[in-house]
């Protein structure tokens, strides 16, 4: 659209953005393990600098979301003048589902990327013998033009910075010890595939859709929205006849359409995660971090359905979501490679810098480029700025938050390290934990065993977050008095235990998967018995979210013994 058939070049130079990006971002993956997106590097910097690099992450997953709706019902065949409804009622259904969590996203989208492969392999395969050079056309306009659509078809570089933002869930390293967690060689496995079939597939499927005989321009310029069923259908129809053809093209639009949909998820459960995150730092409104019954902040949730519902709103078409687009994503991939660059304290090799530093001064001129030559986009993008940071200063106002220049010296003064040691017993013979969500039946069985085996008891209460954590505070050092639910709840537990003359120690944590935190908590203290409540879930909480149960039954040592009580 931006260069007809004179676009090639600008594709593969496309290509090689997106893959010089994706090795940029390896780099930046080893060194923040927590999580190596925008918000993880930029706070290394500066707290306001990471906050901008949120927001502009959160304009660019609002659009991804909007914009890959639309494109599934394109695929699907929907009728364009109910396309804009359509897509806001699969955001609304989308955000349903992230009512539960996003326990089984990633398991979606594996299992979709499956089909993806053999449809994009087969695309490919039926346009090789159709592969020509006939078509293709020297780059007439000027530098300027040719930049300028260069930076407006900037739309692939989303997905490394998604990757990166979740390396806090990532499998660590088998080289790995406590404390200093690594998860450069499972990024890299995340990350290097991807890029480099991204970017050969984009070059080769370019190529296909060049080779087009150019009288079917007007047609390919009405199905912009979904040119791969288009090709599929056509290189189909060449290979095996109009019949084979028709529903290739129906099998691709359907693959496509169900990705399409899981980017849609993914988009909004990010954001969920990214909110979560600033909140739970004090960069946003507390009450972001309220929890719904199943561990999803319920003020994420409605914004990261309410933004993508209002994009389509105000957009009239197809074109009017891109242009949207590219300035939030390339925006934040500056912000987090320039701190990145600019961070002496990160021992990046100094070839690793001079390349993500010039990574970072390309970006830069693209983001310019998109601000001087979309005005809607900059619009958009201040718009998120503006709210997001006047959000900020009011949460920091009702927190008691007050902002304070001082010298470096003088802030690490004032601003010491906080550490809580808890005293525990060394005459006990055996360690219980039990895990507990209340005051429960459970608890009472724990202290009678205790009693009995004169044994220690470590009373674990685990504050479960459904999101897709970000980086930011890590979590699991959030003190548990400041939490009202666990406080009581443990609070009650030492009272009790000073009462019967037992050992307790409390224990605390935060996480996005509540069997790790428990197998890993019973496995360090070296327990020996772990006690658990039986799971009362209904079928569908089981089926969203899993069963906790069954995750630490499988999971547990064999030298711990598991007790279930109920």
């Amino acid at each position: 659209m931006a260069a007809g058939f004179s676009s090639l070049p600008i594709i593969l130079a496309v290509c090689a953005l997106t893959l010089l990006v994706g090795v940029n971002y390896m780099v930046v993956c080893r060194y923040f393990p927590d999580g190596g997106g925008v918000y993880s590097a930029a706070r290394a910097q500066g707290r306001t600098l990471a906050v901008v690099g949120a927001l502009l992450l959160i304009a660019d997953m609002t659009v991804t979301a909007a914009l890959s709706g639309w494109a599934a019902l394109s695929y699907l065949g929907v009728p364009k003048e109910y396309i804009m409804v359509s897509t806001i009622g699969v955001v609304i259904l989308v955000g349903l589902l992230n009512y539960y969590g996003p326990k089984h996203s990633g398991s979606v989208a594996v299992l979709l990327a499956v089909p993806t492969v053999i449809v994009v392999v087969l695309i490919i395969a039926f346009s090789i013998p159709y592969l020509t050079t006939i078509h293709l056309r020297p780059l007439t306009d000027s530098w300027g033009h040719t930049w300028v659509a260069f930076s407006g078809v900037i739309l692939a570089l989303s997905g490394v910075e998604a990757v990166a933002n979740l390396t806090g869930i990532m499998k660590p390293d088998k080289d790995s010890t406590i404390g200093h967690v690594k998860v450069g060689k499972t990024s890299f496995k995340s990350i290097l595939p991807v890029a480099i079939e991204v970017s050969i597939g984009t070059a080769l499927l370019g190529w296909a859709m060049l080779s087009l005989p150019e009288s079917l321009s007007p047609v390919m310029h009405e199905h912009k929205e979904d040119m791969l069923k288009f090709l599929g259908e056509y290189y189909a129809t060449a290979n095996f006849g109009l019949m084979a053809g028709k529903y290739f093209g129906l099998v691709v639009g359907w693959v496509f359409a169900l990705l399409l949909l899981s980017a849609v998820n993914t988009a909004v459960a990010a954001m969920i995660g990214l909110l979560f995150t600033t909140a739970r730092d004090r960069e946003m409104p507390g009450n972001f971090t309220t929890l719904n019954k199943h561990g999803v902040p319920w003020a994420p949730l409605a914004i990261s359905v309410g933004l993508p519902v209002v994009v389509l709103l105000i957009s009239k078409n197809f074109e009017a979501l891109a242009g949207l687009y590219a300035i939030g994503v390339v925006g934040a991939i500056c912000v987090n490679l320039g701190s990145c660059t600019f961070n002496f304290k990160l021992g990046i090799k100094w070839y690793e810098r001079l390349l993500m530093g010039g990574t970072f001064f390309i970006l830069v001129a693209v983001e310019l480029t998109l601000a001087k030559t979309k005005p809607d986009a900059l619009f958009f993008v201040l718009c998120v700025l503006v709210i997001g940071l006047m959000l900020r200063a009011y949460s920091q106002k009702v927190s008691g938050i007050e902002t304070l220049t001082v010298s470096r010296d003088v802030a690490r003064i004032v601003n010491p390290d906080m550490i809580a040691v808890l005293k525990q017993s060394t005459a006990e013979t055996q360690k219980i934990m039990v895990c507990v969500r209340g005051i429960t039946p459970v608890l009472r069985y724990a202290f009678d065993e205790a009693d009995l085996r004169n044994a220690c008891l470590y009373v674990l209460y685990v504050h479960e977050i459904a999101v897709l954590y970000q980086g930011g505070q890590p979590l699991g050092k959030t003190n548990w008095k400041n939490e009202p639910v666990a406080s009581a709840i443990l609070s009650t537990a030492l009272q009790i235990g000073q009462e019967r003359g037992i050992s307790v120690i409390p224990l605390y944590a935060t996480s996005t998967n509540a069997a790790t935190i428990i197998v890993d908590t019973a496995a360090t203290i070296g327990a020996d018995f772990l006690i658990l409540g039986a799971s009362h879930r209904d079928a569908l909480s089981n089926l969203l979210r899993g069963n906790v149960l069954t995750e630490v039954a499988s999971s547990l040592p064999e030298s711990i013994q598991l007790v279930i009580c109920g």
